[in-house]
């Protein structure tokens, strides 16, 4: 039985690869009843039903369909056939949600746009996510992750004109995609119950990607000058950087008000001398002087591991904390105490660790459900709870390889 806010909605889930079956499961986790719609002989290509690329559980089951799918139902269905664009068109009478993440265009092809599905469903919230958006010379392109991260200058954030430093694995502009599409998804449905109108969402992994770096961005607008990538050697405030310890691991400063801190900093770094020092008595002479600052500071914080750091910085409240790596999370003290990362039960995988929801609501929790539908394990058990058909109708359907 599922619980949350979203218990009682229904998303039909048209969507695939990454960006958009995350913001569904988003949807999932919530509640939300989320029906995942596949091409009824090549699948979501993320299985891997063609290739075998994503292969790599037991039971032939693929961990990147596995984490992006949870909790939803899955069917399929051949839009290539009148009988099987029925079958949406039936289905969306009951919907309140349809969602979709190919290019501009194909929907339309394919009479599952907008403006056909409303018509059987005046109040339905229709969200399109694409690379580009809808609009501009580029909109009916292709755009998997890096392409997202490229377009929308994330480069600037990472590296510089010898090497971009873009991440090659992990789906960052999904998953960032993912999140806007889930919020304007909300938005829309808080519309709806205040004033009864459906709407369409549209979303796109190229604003995704500019939206997560709106402070940068908006400050050289607001400043009329290009955003320049700082090295940790050369950081203007040395209290806003990060540092090797004597174990081989980093931790991260993060003090904007640079002299506030400074004076305790000294201290317990045992480095008195430095408050004296006219090269770093203020912000701006450490500032001008940060290099060479940054050069002491290295030396002091690989006498001892960071282990002993931590501890001995926010003795004194300062805002200290040690650089995680993903296999570092599940043990992290803090990720335990708060249940981020949670245990559960695969019914075919058996106890696997998966990432909790997001936000915690105090009255209308959300829950996490491990698995990802089987290829069109719901098919007919859909078709006849929201689409009213009979067993005589779905084995023609099948006769017409319209599912």
């Amino acid at each position: 039985m599922k619980k949350g806010p979203l218990v009682g909605m229904i998303v039909l889930d048209w969507t695939q690869w990454q960006l958009g079956p995350v913001a569904t499961a988003m949807l999932a986790d919530l509640g939300a009843d989320v029906i995942h719609i596949e091409h009824y002989i090549t699948g979501d290509p993320s299985r891997g039903l063609v290739t075998g690329d994503y292969v790599d559980l037991p039971h032939n089951k693929h961990s990147y369909f596995e984490i992006n799918n949870r909790g939803k139902r899955g069917i399929t269905v051949n839009l290539l056939k009148d009988e099987g664009r029925e079958v949406i068109y039936r289905l969306v009478r009951k919907a309140d949600v349809f969602v979709h993440n190919y290019r501009p265009g194909i929907p339309e092809k394919l009479k599952v746009d907008y403006e056909t599905l409303r018509q059987y469903n005046p109040k339905l919230i229709y969200a399109a996510a694409s690379g580009f958006g809808e609009k501009g010379p580029e909109a009916g392109e292709g755009a998997l992750d890096m392409v997202g991260l490229a377009r929308s200058g994330f480069s600037t954030l990472l590296g510089d004109s010898e090497d971009p430093s873009l991440p090659h694995l992990g789906g960052l502009a999904d998953q960032v995609g993912a999140i806007i599409t889930a919020y304007g998804i909300l938005a829309a449905l808080v519309a709806r119950e205040r004033t009864g109108k459906g709407q369409k969402v549209d979303s796109s992994m190229l604003m995704s990607m500019i939206t997560l770096q709106g402070l940068m961005i908006g400050k050289g607008f607001y400043l009329n000058k290009p955003t320049v990538q700082l090295n940790r050697r050369s950081a203007r405030n040395v209290l806003w950087n990060y540092y090797k310890c004597q174990d081989g691991k980093w931790i991260v400063l993060a003090m904007l008000q640079s002299q506030r801190y400074w004076p305790d900093f000294c201290r317990v770094l045992g480095a008195e001398r430095l408050t004296s020092d006219p090269k770093f008595k203020d912000t701006a002479s450490r500032e001008k002087n940060s290099k060479e600052l940054i050069a002491i500071l290295d030396g002091i914080f690989e006498t001892k591991s960071s282990t002993e750091w931590v501890p001995i910085l926010k003795s004194v409240d300062l805002i200290a904390t040690p650089v995680n790596s993903f296999n570092d999370l599940a043990s992290d003290p803090q990720v335990m105490a708060n249940n981020y990362i949670i245990e559960r039960n695969h019914e075919v995988l058996g106890p696997v660790k998966v990432l909790n929801l997001p936000v915690t609501l105090s009255e209308t929790p959300g829950e996490v459900t491990v698995e990802a539908p089987e290829f069109g394990q719901h098919t007919e058990e859909v078709l006849i709870q929201l689409g009213g058909y009979t067993w005589e109708e779905i084995a023609k359907l099948r006769e017409k390889e319209a599912i």
